[in-house]
């Protein structure tokens, strides 16, 4: 018979922890009107008339926003390299984080930026990681989970024989992704896969 560890703190009630306090915050439109300093997590919901996020944005519309489409991190960029970050001023990675993410969708030729909100939540680098992790897996944003690609950048000078992702096959309008080679779905495919996920998705809205 196998032990259980000893762990004075579970990992999933500190992950439960910051997710709430992520939960807790004030709505802001994206991308945020006035920067500020600080890594942490974020998450981005959707209430706009794309056909295809209807079930999700019917969940955000009217003050709910209980549905994220997407959840992510900002960590500072010695956390990029393999350590964690400590006692490296983090600057705004968590402002121009939601920024670079709303110049993706503003330069998607089918989505709108008026439709976007988000939450975040400045946090100690350590408890970056475990918070989005949670948040991922109690909301399942359909941008995390069949729907890859958004976070992504510019790969750069030759690499553009990288494949075109799924998320900027069904957006397109990112000039370094249109430069990509297509990806190997049809987008009739990923449409598909989109469709039947959502139609099982339920995320947990309990506060």
């Amino acid at each position: 018979m196998q032990e259980k560890p000893y762990n004075p703190l579970e990992k999933r009630n500190l992950a439960i922890s910051v997710s709430d306090a992520l939960l807790e915050r004030p709505i802001s439109k994206l991308p945020p009107p006035e920067p500020f300093e600080g890594a942490g997590i974020y998450a981005i919901y959707y209430t706009g008339d794309f056909s295809l996020y209807q079930k999700i944005a019917e969940r955000n519309r009217n003050g709910r926003f209980e549905a994220p489409i997407y959840v992510g991190k900002a960590v500072p960029p010695g956390a990029r390299k393999g350590g964690f970050g400590l006692d490296i001023p983090p600057g705004q990675v968590l402002y121009r984080r939601l920024c670079e993410h709303a110049e993706s969708i503003k330069q998607a030729r089918n989505l709108d930026i008026e439709g976007f909100y988000c939450r975040y939540l400045v946090v100690d680098d350590i408890w970056i990681p475990l918070g989005e992790s949670l948040l991922i897996q109690r909301f399942s944003p359909v941008w995390n989970q069949v729907l890859d690609g958004f976070g992504n950048h510019d790969p750069g000078s030759g690499r553009y024989s990288q494949q075109r992702s799924r998320w900027d096959t069904v957006h397109p309008g990112r000039v370094w992704a249109d430069r990509l080679t297509p990806n190997a779905e049809s987008l009739e495919k990923i449409v598909q896969a989109v469709e039947e996920f959502l139609r099982n998705w339920q995320p947990d809205t309990r506060r």
